[in-house]
């Protein structure tokens, strides 16, 4: 997997089809090298901290071999960072890698921690209501990355593995559970077993993993 564009940006207000929204989803390549810390890349950040951001999602990662499938959705060429992602790759599937893969990047390494999720914000971009359905439905979500060790990354750089996780749970396959498979208890807890697994993921899991018991308890009595 190659780097093939490094995108970074602040927030700042956008109009999406009419409407203003403070956002830092428009994202600007840089071909200089930049330092990558636990928190992301210098001179990046993000307006939506709850959602976005933080050490579990220092780092968004999309495939551009996905970008032909949204031209065609959209009826239009994209530009760099379409997605709002830090690092366009090459060569990126979600069924090839797993939550918990290790990878060098440049000088840094850093580690899968959850598939990334569309927001209202990609929706207001592109001025289509479900486009979030859309991103989930089609599996070609991305993923975040947490920074293990700090360094320094450019494009062109490759994303190495250097540790395939264990437990072997798919960003394609906790993209299913997630989404789709919502009350599959086995499933919500092949992806809670690996400790990889970004803190809100954990949080959200755990509850459908208790609504799950309570209605197997609920049908069993």
């Amino acid at each position: 997997m190659i780097v093939e564009t490094l995108s970074i940006g602040l927030p700042k207000k956008e109009v999406f089809y009419g409407k203003e929204i403070t956002t830092a989803i428009c994202k600007r390549p840089v071909s200089t090298p930049l330092h990558l810390r636990k928190l992301g890349f210098e001179g990046d950040g993000v307006a939506d901290l709850k959602n976005h951001g933080g050490p579990d999602k220092a780092v968004c990662v999309y495939s551009l071999d996905h970008y032909p499938y949204w031209e065609g959705i959209l009826g239009t060429k994209l530009a760099p960072a379409a997605f709002g992602e830090n690092l366009s790759v090459s060569s990126l599937k979600e069924d090839d890698v797993c939550i918990g893969d290790i990878f060098q990047l440049g000088t840094a390494t850093v580690q899968i921690s959850q598939p990334r999720q569309a927001c209202k914000t990609l929706a207001a971009r592109y001025g289509k209501i479900d486009m979030v359905r859309f991103f989930t439905d089609s599996g070609f979500t991305g993923l975040y990355l947490r920074v293990l060790e700090a360094g320094v990354v450019q494009k062109g750089d490759l994303l190495t593995m250097k540790h395939r996780d264990p437990g072997q749970i798919s960003v394609a396959f906790a993209n299913q559970i997630y989404h789709h498979d919502r009350k599959s208890r086995q499933g919500i807890e092949a992806i809670l077993g690996v400790s990889a697994l970004s803190h809100s993921w954990q949080q959200s899991l755990r509850k459908r993993k208790e609504k799950c018991t309570e209605v197997e308890t609920s049908e069993s009595s």
